[in-house]
């Protein structure tokens, strides 16, 4: 089994906030979701902030221009600059200028993200595959999106332009439900071609590289409620993560997660920054214990008791039950995914 292979959730004497330097936080689900803030987060953020934690806001979303994030973030309490926002239009840009000559022209297909992104990189955007561009790049650009515009990535892509795609998400939040995301748009370009885009968003290096790039971390703790963005790109960085439950990510989920999508620390929401981690003691053997709460796998299923100090000292949170449940399916799947019957240990836990 790879020394990487987390079978339980960390634990920490100290704040989170004051073990890491800086947070690397996500946005849709963990701070916001449907434009509105999502409970405790402006509070616990101000918290960190005050305790000399360096915040920052990383995503997926190439549409926004770090200017409009930082602005919106403000004004839901939470204060921002635009040098605090990372996003994949930003790292998009710096690889794609990695591959090209200076002052290159580019077709976007995509918002004003990428536009300003590519910009900043000396790269001169343009609208036709008739332009004569060295690259493409593709990225979010919101339910107005044409279907001209894939039509028009398509024919650069299919005479041999190199072809940049910010992320490959295929859905996004929205205050109505879940939306096609920019990797639907890219699968389209890749139907139509056969090609494959090169790209740079979370859980890929090329974002990882470009937050610390941006924010010189020495000690970054990934925030996100997505496990195969957020926490993946936190594996693949090295580095460690928290897991909020917030956002897209269920019990269930986390339960069956293989070892890319274990995340280093779990909790209810943003105040998990202001708190050590209780650690989970225990064996398979005997099972694993975290604060009140003791799991086990018994006949392929997840079992869950309360043991008798659970309603002392605050204990008994059902996330501290979640954390001993971790640990017993992590430990049961090793280096696989899960595939234990969850539904009684998680009805005890009210999920």
């Amino acid at each position: 089994m790879s020394e990487r292979v987390r079978t339980r959730p960390g634990g920490s004497a100290r704040a989170l906030s004051a073990a890491y330097d800086t947070a690397l936080l996500d946005l849709d689900g963990v701070v916001y979701a449907g434009g509105e803030a999502i409970v405790h987060a402006v509070e616990a953020l101000g918290a960190a902030r005050a305790g000399g934690m360096h915040l920052a806001y990383v995503t997926n979303n190439a549409l926004r221009t770090p200017d409009a994030v930082a602005r919106h973030l403000t004004e839901l309490g939470v204060p921002a600059e635009p040098d605090d926002v990372i996003t994949s239009a930003q790292a998009v840009a710096r690889l794609i200028a990695e591959h090209v000559p200076a002052g290159s022209r580019v077709l976007v297909i995509g918002g004003e993200g990428l536009r300003v992104a590519l910009r900043e990189r000396g790269l001169e955007p343009v609208e036709s595959a008739d332009d004569a561009p060295a690259a493409v790049v593709q990225g979010y650009g919101g339910p107005e999106l044409a279907w001209g515009r894939l039509a028009e990535a398509s024919y650069a892509v299919a005479r041999g332009v190199p072809w940049f795609a910010s992320n490959t998400d295929l859905t996004i939040p929205s205050a109505r439900g879940i939306a096609p995301g920019n990797g639907a748009a890219v699968e389209v370009v890749r139907i139509a071609t056969g090609a494959e885009p090169q790209v740079a968003g979370k859980p890929l290096p090329p974002m990882h590289r470009e937050t610390i790039l941006r924010t010189g971390a020495e000690r970054p703790l990934v925030v996100g409620d997505r496990l195969d963005t957020d926490i993946e790109g936190a594996f693949n960085g090295g580095v460690d993560s928290l897991l909020v439950l917030t956002g897209v990510t269920d019990a269930a989920r986390l339960l069956a997660a293989e070892p890319k999508y274990r995340p280093t620390y779990v909790d209810a929401d943003l105040r998990g920054l202001l708190t050590g981690q209780p650690e989970v003691s225990g064996d398979a053997g005997q099972g694993f214990t975290c604060r009140g709460w003791t799991a086990s796998v018994r006949a392929e299923a997840l079992v869950l008791n309360r043991d008798r100090y659970g309603d002392e000292d605050g204990a008994g949170d059902p996330v501290d039950g979640l954390r001993a449940l971790c640990a017993a399916a992590w430990t049961h799947a090793g280096d696989a995914a899960g595939r234990l019957e969850t539904g009684k240990a998680l009805a005890r836990l009210g999920w």
